[in-house]
């Protein structure tokens, strides 16, 4: 029984899509998934807007189900007034397959029903419902996975959001129009994961006994030509023979596309590969190979405060390598990257006869990000790279016509029995009370709705026998108020989540800082930093080393670094004449005494 993956391509055709796509990338996004399906797969493709309708039905991957596919791009603009998204959801999960369904969702606006269907927005509002309380659990039974891509400011992204979390989907939000293709390459390597060869400086190490490889080659975007015309890709074997679209490899493909190149080349000529031209960083190279890197333990969703168990390990032709066979002087690692290629966390995993697992620790940022999973060996290396949600383990929501706080468990494991919440608000603290069984609610004392200050939250979970303290997002209340209170204000501790927020230098007035008590107390701050950092490094690390990994070639960052030091200098210095200055007073009093 055939079970390779059966992917269903879901595409919103709404009227909002002639706004928020005009040069069609939808579509290219389309035709170069259909280059990248493997053949034996299956696929089909819907579309939806007031109606939901199936161009190309679910089929074998093929080269005429190809040809089918890329003809699919003027049914792609044939616009709708609505958005029907539950009806899409249902029609395209609805064929059963031998492997496990995925559905690619990309949509750019939120649930927009027909009025016939009743009185607005009450019916939107129970089709939403509807999705996250009855569709997508059941399809999470079914093994039916969601990828959502969220394709403009105005889609609804919780929704995404949750509807691929309850079904260990991936959703990738989506900014700007051009990070379309690299938000469905996210979601194609979750479906279809597969060995890559680093690309370092423009160059990959091929290993003899390659069956080839595939390079997917992005083109530098217009900012980073300088106005220059762009210059075609070139590819360089490593004997010096040079490739381009119009004289490829023997044997080789060779698709260019205004925004890519799509290089296949069988039986590639070991050695080192070099490519020459404006390919941007985001290219990469995969292979095909009997030697492959597998892995386990990652899911589509992390947590902050949630360490991640990893395991991987080599199979030829499908099987696992014994250890005496394996590469010599082989490891392993994993790194967690953000959104801006800096690393979050990282651990070396432990061979354990045929295997090698490890610990990922804790996420320390939400949001998109990738986790990177290394082989190194002599004259072998692969890697895998997996897109990740990272989300909080819980998150709140103020409720101010109620004057509450409104706790929801985004982490499976975490309810009522196994999790205890509490908040403060200027030093004052408030307990978290249970309502159903992953929900909880903080009344609030009444506040003046023109002040604008934050909710400090915490979290206590027990968890196979083992009790953590997690500190969790905080939450601004009033964020629209005229004056804001400072978390700094506040008495509580320097916590993670301001670290996060305020790594710039506090700009204040000079006449202030001039002020004697100003110096003393910022001298005085400037002394405990020290400390306070040794007792808070665990939080600060993953921060600190991914704000110097950014700006390491940032002259900015080092001149800020010198002009701290001197700061503390000058203030050492000024706190020690104002002690000289002090004694002098003292003697000088005491020897006025007896003229008194």
């Amino acid at each position: 029984m055939d079970e390779r993956p059966d992917v269903r391509v879901i595409i919103d055709v709404s009227g909002s899509m002639y706004h928020n796509d005009p040069e069609q990338l939808a579509a290219e996004a389309l035709e170069l998934l259909v280059a990248l399906l493997p053949s034996g797969a299956r696929a089909g493709v819907w579309t939806f807007g007031e109606r939901v309708e199936n161009p190309l039905p679910p089929g074998p991957v093929n080269p005429e189900w190809r040809e089918q596919a890329m003809a699919l791009a003027p049914e792609l603009v044939e616009y709708q007034q609505f958005t029907d998204i539950e009806s899409a959801i249902r029609d395209a999960s609805a064929p059963e397959a031998n492997g496990t369904r995925h559905l690619v969702l990309l949509t750019d606006g939120v649930i927009d029903l027909p009025p016939r269907y009743g009185a607005k927005p009450g019916i939107d509002d129970v089709s939403r419902r509807t999705l996250l309380e009855s569709v997508g659990p059941r399809l999470a039974v079914e093994e039916v996975a969601i990828h959502a891509v969220a394709f403009s400011g105005e889609a609804d992204l919780d929704l995404v959001e949750r509807l691929s979390q309850q079904t260990g989907g991936l959703s990738a939000p989506v900014e700007s129009p051009d990070a379309l293709l690299g938000a469905f390459l996210n979601v194609f390597d979750r479906i279809f994961p597969s060995d890559r060869l680093p690309l370092t400086d423009d160059q990959f190490l091929v290993e003899p006994g390659l069956d080839g490889f595939t390079a997917l080659l992005f083109h530098e975007g217009a900012g980073e030509t300088d106005g220059r015309e762009r210059s075609p890709p070139v590819l360089i074997a490593p004997d010096g023979s040079r490739f381009t679209v119009d004289s490829p490899p023997e044997g080789a493909t060779w698709r260019s596309e205004s925004r890519y190149d799509l290089v296949q080349v069988p039986s590639p000529m070991p050695g080192q590969w070099r490519l020459e031209g404006g390919v941007d960083k985001d290219s990469r190279i995969t292979i095909a190979s009997a030697l492959s890197l597998q892995t386990s333990g990652v899911p589509g969703t992390f947590y902050l405060g949630f360490d991640v168990p990893l395991e991987a390990w080599l199979t030829d032709e499908g099987e696992m390598v014994s250890q005496d066979a394996l590469p010599a002087h082989l490891e392993m690692s994993a790194l967690l990257h953000d959104d801006t290629g800096s690393t979050q966390s990282a651990v070396v995993l432990e061979r354990q006869d045929e295997r090698f697992t490890g610990t990922l620790p804790a996420p320390a940022l939400t949001g998109t990000a990738q986790l990177v999973i290394r082989a190194e060996g002599q004259g072998f290396r692969r890697q895998r790279i997996q897109a990740v949600n990272v989300l909080p383990a819980i998150v709140a929501r103020h409720e101010e016509e109620n004057d509450r706080v409104v706790l929801t468990a985004e982490h499976p494991f975490l309810d009522h029995d196994n999790t205890r919440l509490h908040g403060q608000l200027q030093g004052e603290r408030l307990d978290a009370e249970p309502q159903t069984t992953r929900h909880w609610m903080i009344g609030l004392p009444a506040l003046d709705r023109g002040l604008s200050q934050p909710l400090l939250l915490r979290a206590e979970v027990t968890l196979d026998g083992e009790t953590r303290e997690l500190r969790l997002p905080r939450l601004l209340l009033f964020p629209q108020g005229e004056i804001t209170i400072d978390q700094a204000a506040a008495p509580t501790m320097l916590g993670i989540e301001r670290f996060h927020e305020e790594l710039d230098p506090v700009r204040e007035s000079t006449s202030s800082a001039s002020q004697p008590g100003n110096m003393d107390r910022l001298v005085t701050l400037m002394e405990r930093f020290p400390r306070l950092a040794q007792s808070r490094w665990n939080d600060w690390r993953p921060v600190v080393e991914r704000k110097l990994e950014a700006g390491r070639h940032d002259p900015r960052i080092w001149g800020l670094a010198l002009l701290v030091v001197a700061l503390l200098l000058l203030g050492l210095v000024w706190r020690r004449r104002q002690r000289r200055m002090r004694r002098r007073r003292v003697t000088t009093k005491r020897r006025e005494e007896p003229h008194v």
